[in-house]
């Protein structure tokens, strides 16, 4: 079933808030591999002008997956899981997340579109911090795959 175009320029309010902590940024440093002691020492960070460890860059996949899962989880988006395959993720980060952020995710469908047999969705998340500063855009394209004829 192909998705629901009408879905396109739907916004999702915040639903909850994340706070990043110290232990969430070293996990998710293990977890790339990346060694940077800005992600695990707050000397380190607070030496390099941070307020606290900064998480790297793309962290807030970690935060932005939850939201991603309330659109695909949508029934009536029409979005078949088992078909989908991540096509493209980018951040635009007006600043780096650090421990004792607070954040909230306006999340938009900006596109559903066919080709090839193909649905495309794009997926934006505004990402703002306690004090409502903006801090990171991430986009995200979702390929369902059509069925084989």
């Amino acid at each position: 079933m192909p998705l629901d175009p009408s879905f396109a320029g739907r916004v999702y309010p915040p639903s909850s808030a994340y706070e990043v902590s110290r232990v969430k940024i070293a996990e998710f440093a293990d977890a790339i591999g990346d060694a940077n002691a800005l992600f695990r020492d707050p000397e380190a960070a607070r030496a390099a002008g941070y307020p606290d460890v900064i998480a790297p860059p793309t962290f807030l996949t970690v935060v932005n997956l939850a939201a991603i899962n309330v659109i695909v989880g949508d029934p009536e988006l029409g979005l078949d899981y088992s078909r989908m395959v991540h096509g493209d993720q980018n951040f635009k980060h007006t600043r780096p997340v650090h421990a004792g952020d607070v954040l909230e995710l306006t999340t938009h469908i900006d596109e559903i579109m066919t080709r090839a047999g193909n649905d495309f969705i794009t997926l934006r998340a505004d990402i703002t911090d306690a004090a409502g500063q903006h801090v990171c855009t991430t986009r995200a394209q979702l390929v369902v795959r059509g069925e084989a004829a």
